[in-house]
């Protein structure tokens, strides 16, 4: 039986409000093999870490996250009384200590992103997206970094485009993959991500599949059944 890589969904979202700090050091603690965090580009330039397009869900604001300027993002207090962290105040908290998987979120996130973690040669990062021309653009500004294909379903569809862009995995949706799938995409020389496990049943079944590696909310439930 594989033993699949245990990826902190957005750090630990089952227990610390995702995105956060706080979050990424309880996937710390829980011993995940890799973070995922998610990346917008805001009003004044830079790069922060948070998952959805207004503040709605997490800050009780309609407000979009990237008409903000960063005065105003460092102004915002989340659900917890937690704040939203730059791409760099998280690369940097981090510090090694585990890879961490950038998904680009937002539009045209992939330059700024590329322009940061130039910056941190020695650390371990994968670039994902659902916008695989986000990910045909930052594999022309950068040949090395590992790269990702996001995939809801029909999740063979993005295997010329992964082998286009020399990507290493494809990361598809949990409830919409079959063994089948995964057998072909590893069979094709990628690594299968998948999103988002949670019940142990699932996790469970993902074991059977033989997925190389899977996001959950609760990484702790993965060890349970390793």
């Amino acid at each position: 039986m594989k033993k699949p890589l245990i990826i902190g969904h957005r750090g630990a979202m089952g227990y610390e409000t995702e995105n956060t700090l706080l979050s990424f050091q309880k996937a710390l603690d829980l011993f995940v093999d890799m973070i995922e965090i998610d990346v917008y580009v805001i009003k004044t330039g830079e790069v922060v870490v948070f998952h959805d397009k207004t503040l709605k869900r997490l800050a009780s604001s309609l407000e979009n996250i990237e008409d903000l300027t960063l005065e105003e993002i460092k102004n915002i207090n989340l659900i917890g009384n937690h704040q939203i962290p730059t791409l760099i105040e998280t690369i940097e908290f981090i510090n090694k200590r585990v890879p961490i998987n950038i998904e680009l979120k937002g539009e045209n996130t992939a330059l700024p992103t590329q322009k940061i973690i130039e910056n941190y040669q020695d650390h371990h990062f994968l670039i994902s997206s659902f916008q695989w021309n986000e990910l045909a653009l930052m594999r022309k500004l950068n040949t090395q970094i590992p790269i990702a294909l996001l995939s809801q379903q029909n999740h063979l569809n993005a295997i010329p485009v992964a082998k286009k862009l020399n990507a290493i995995a494809i990361n598809p949706w949990f409830f919409t993959l079959t063994k089948h799938e995964v057998e072909e995409i590893q069979n094709n020389g990628l690594l299968v991500y998948t999103y988002t496990v949670n019940e142990i049943t699932d996790i469970k079944e993902a074991i059977y599949f033989g997925v190389d590696g899977m996001f959950c909310n609760f990484p702790d439930r993965i060890h349970a059944c390793l």
